[in-house]
């Protein structure tokens, strides 16, 4: 299990993996920032960019902070960041 930290762009035009600022990758969604719309997005993009179920990534802090962490059950953190090198958003 790794951790991953993640800046939430709620209400986007498009939605997915933006790429990384620093040790934290940029997700932009198109789901609003309330009763937890965003975050169910945010980890539903994360389990298609990465490969996993839905269910292997959970939300650990920040539930009303743009800035959150993820935990995703079955990676290790270089094979995270092997699996979103080039990703990009998509309509």
């Amino acid at each position: 299990m790794a951790r991953l930290d993640v800046k939430v762009v709620p209400g986007a035009s498009r939605e997915g993996v933006s790429g990384w600022l620093g040790d934290r990758l940029k997700i932009h969604v198109r789901q609003p920032p309330e009763k937890g719309r965003a975050n169910a997005a945010v980890a539903r993009v994360l389990a298609s960019a990465l490969g996993v179920e839905t269910a292997a990534v959970t939300l650990e802090a920040g539930g009303s902070s743009p800035l959150k962490t993820f935990e995703i059950d079955g990676l290790d953190a270089p094979t995270i960041r092997e699996r979103l090198a080039g990703q990009s958003p998509s309509e």
